[in-house]
């Protein structure tokens, strides 16, 4: 690695291209924040960046602190992280759409005893600190640093590849969410290997444009879509969030070259009417995970650039990073790419076994070499039990399901955690999902299971339906939506039962909350609006 911290390879692009644009905030995105659109020059950012670090090692910062950041997709956010790494500090970031419960638990397990806030938070947070029991400050992103609680607990160790850079919590779709340690080497590697694409995603050096709705709370836009401009050079333009209706508008705007997207932004920008300046950008690509299979194909037809799926993990961050970079990318197969020669991977059944060609298993990689764990997390802050259940038998097992054709291309399944199996039959909840949401009167969709004292498991589907869709005979209603999920699927993958909710549960990151979704599977069988369509469900002669 030419450097040994995130900020030292800032600094470098910043020297050699001070005049250049390095942050854009779009009109939309300025409006939300009330600040003022237009771009930050490297040059001014560096400025920026080492006053902030003055500040803060005034103020007593230094190795081995940790501070919050909850200032959502701020400038503001770049800028005090890298500021911070400058001096060893980790950066804690904090969604802004958390609330008590989830900020005593942040608080109290990461141990910040400093926030860099949005005003309007600031005593959310400081509550939460007092029922955690942690000495703790706020401060605004334009206020003075207050005086560090106690000495840096790691000054006089050198600050280089292996401090941590920042502690990331997973998204706690089963449980509490866990703190994962990520080094300066996690957050470079990943600058490094996104920088050194080839194939469909080859990296101009100082020409890219990457625009990127996802949070900075998130590994995607703090370790791909950040680390890719600060290694490659370019401008990154950090959107607030999604909006479907002007993001085309701001991808113009900002003239952006690449973009990063999850499954769900596809489908929303399908679902507006097609227009003449769909194909009105700049935009060579497409960085994401999830693009529903029926839209992979149309999507790139009507917006004409490319949608390359990925594969990776907070966990894993670059270090086992797979993509379909290469053509053939198997464009609505849910291919995510092939393996290259810095990951090693296996996948397992059940009983621990290697699959055979096209039959699911769990995902196990690790890197190559004489480290199975180089460039992955550190470890779960405070969980070394989990940390090495993670990493049973020294590979790392990742929770999904994926299977391998006789090429070597890889395909997701599902989480290993939502496979539904009733009568000895495994069944993907994502691939049920998929199929449900193609109904017309389905707005959104989430399976489970539930219990069955004849099959042991049954599907048991949520349904939100459309707006304008007829809700008056939920009956009616749920064999429609049996039938159509009966002519795409195998019988036994049908809903067994259609319950009709008015939201889905959701974490804070808008994924399926898993553990909740199976409470709510276990409880709705029998209520006024969960119908019972198992009979629906025959063999097919």
């Amino acid at each position: 690695m030419l450097h040994s911290t995130v900020h030292q390879c800032f600094a470098a692009t910043a020297a050699r291209t001070p005049d250049a644009e390095f942050l854009f905030t779009e009109s939309v995105t300025a409006k939300a924040y009330g600040i003022e659109p237009g771009a930050i020059r490297w040059g001014e950012a560096s400025a920026q960046i080492e006053r902030l670090r003055q500040y803060y090692a005034a103020a007593g910062y230094g190795h081995g602190h940790r501070v919050g950041l909850l200032l959502e997709n701020r400038p503001a956010f770049l800028l005090h992280w890298l500021a911070l790494n400058a001096l060893g500090v980790s950066v804690v970031p904090i969604n802004a759409e958390m609330r008590s419960a989830e900020l005593v638990y942040l608080i109290g397990h990461s141990e910040i005893a400093l926030a860099v806030t949005l005003p309007e938070r600031a005593g959310d947070l400081r509550a939460a600190a007092a029922q955690a029991g942690i000495a703790f400050e706020t401060m605004g992103p334009d206020d003075a640093v207050p005086t560090a609680k106690a000495p840096a607990p790691r000054a006089h160790e050198p600050i280089d590849n292996d401090t941590e850079c920042a502690l990331l919590y997973t998204s706690g779709t089963t449980g509490r969410p866990k703190g994962c340690i990520l080094s300066n080497a996690y957050f470079l590697r990943a600058g490094e290997w996104y920088a050194a694409l080839d194939g469909v995603c080859a990296i101009r050096p100082d020409a890219e444009r990457v625009i990127t709705p996802l949070p900075l709370n998130h590994m995607n836009a703090m370790a791909f879509s950040t680390m890719v401009v600060l290694t490659a050079g370019g401008c990154l333009v950090q959107l607030d969030r999604f909006h479907p209706k002007s993001w085309l508008a701001s991808a113009r705007e900002s003239r952006a070259t690449i973009v990063h997207y999850l499954g769900v932004m596809p489908a929303m920008l399908l679902a507006a009417p097609e227009s003449a300046a769909d194909r009105d950008h700049a935009i060579r690509w497409g960085f994401g995970a999830g693009v529903d299979r029926k839209n992979h194909a149309p999507f790139e037809s009507r917006f004409g650039f490319p949608l390359v799926e990925a594969w990776a993990m907070t966990e894993t961050g670059a270090g086992a990073c797979i993509m379909a970079n290469r053509e053939p990318r198997q464009v609505g197969t849910s291919c995510f790419g092939r393996a290259q020669d810095y990951v090693e991977v296996r996948l397992l059944d059940d009983e621990g076994r290697d699959t055979a060609v096209d039959q699911p298993g769990e995902l196990l990689v690790r890197s190559a070499g004489a480290d199975p764990r180089r460039y992955f997390f550190s470890g779960y802050l405070k969980d070394e039990e989990a940390t090495r259940e993670a990493w049973a038998d020294g590979w790392f097992h990742t929770g999904d399901l994926v299977r391998r054709d006789a090429e070597g291309n890889f395909f997701f399944v599902d989480r290993k955690k939502n496979v539904i199996r009733r009568s000895g039959e495994n069944i993907s909840a994502v691939e049920v999902e998929s199929v449900l949401n193609q109904h017309p009167a389905v707005k959104a969709s989430a399976v489970a299971a539930t219990p069955d004292a004849v099959r042991g498991d049954e599907v048991l589907a949520c349904i939100v339906l459309r707006e304008d869709a007829d809700a008056s005979d939920p009956a009616r209603a749920a064999a429609s939506i049996v039938e159509h999920t009966l002519a795409q699927l195998a019988y036994y993958k049908a809903p067994g039962y259609v319950a009709f909710v008015d939201a889905l549960p959701l974490t804070p990151s808008q994924k399926i909350q898993r553990g909740q979704l199976r409470e709510l599977a276990h409880a709705l069988p029998g209520q006024a609006r969960c119908v019972d369509t198992r009979a629906m469900k025959k063999r097919q002669p």
